[in-house]
């Protein structure tokens, strides 16, 4: 009797914490993750050293990864080494200038042809409305908004099968990522969230403060940049 397989799900992967986290929780719910990953003209390639790491550790046999340079035309820190990245913390209302102009637009653009050209019946993503910097992309309205697109922009979509956009965290706190990636098994340790490039995370970009002070909540320490260690013990 032939084994039946698994549903696939495409996985938007950064190598961030949320996007493992994402990845780990598609594999959780049954489905088969197929990673797509992009060069987008960020100013490092940590995040995609990382990225490779959590595939190895997930077990993921398929993992694509494009290049599409929205940095050629600025606007974002993310993309401009001549751009300061914030350090000042989030602040409620602002924008920072780590926002990267129409990139889950274009990312989850791609992702819907990878799904349909795969039989794909989930797109995963890690976006997150709760503990972020306010980008517009990250927002449970912009994600219903996309799955009408998607269910109208592809023959799979007109045949009534659209892949469905799954965001399952788009409504945690940072902590309770912690906590859900932790459940899940995500090698933590991996993945890379800081805006800087270097050897080890900076700590002071607002991702790192974010992510020091979840991990420090959720009682993991020892997962912590050494900065965000050091301001914890100063307290």
């Amino acid at each position: 009797m032939t084994a039946q397989r698994s549903p696939k799900a495409v996985v938007l992967l950064s190598g961030g914490l949320d996007s493992a986290t994402a990845a780990a929780q598609a594999i959780a719910d049954g489905y088969e993750a197929i990673a797509l990953s992009f060069q987008y003209g960020q100013r490092h390639q940590r995040e995609l050293a990382a990225a490779l790491q959590v595939v190895r550790h997930l077990g993921i046999q398929q993992h694509f990864m494009l290049d599409v340079n929205l940095g050629q035309w600025g606007g974002s820190s993310l993309t401009d080494a001549a751009m300061a990245l914030p350090q000042d913390g989030v602040q409620s209302g602002v924008i920072p200038n780590t926002y990267v102009p129409g990139r889950n637009t274009v990312f989850i653009a791609l992702a819907l042809s990878l799904a349909e050209a795969q039989q794909a019946e989930a797109i995963y993503l890690g976006i997150n409305a709760v503990d972020y910097s306010g980008y517009p992309d990250c927002r449970p309205d912009y994600l219903a908004a996309f799955q009408q697109l998607a269910n109208l922009s592809s023959k799979v979509g007109l045949e009534g099968k659209a892949p469905r956009l799954v965001a399952p965290l788009v409504e945690d706190s940072k902590v309770d990522i912690v906590r859900r990636a932790l459940a899940l098994g995500v090698p933590i340790h991996q993945t890379w969230s800081c805006y800087e490039g270097g050897e080890q995370p900076c700590g002071r970009c607002d991702s790192c403060r974010i992510r020091d002070r979840a991990l420090i909540d959720a009682g993991r320490p020892d997962l912590a940049s050494a900065v965000g260690r050091s301001q914890m013990s100063m307290r």
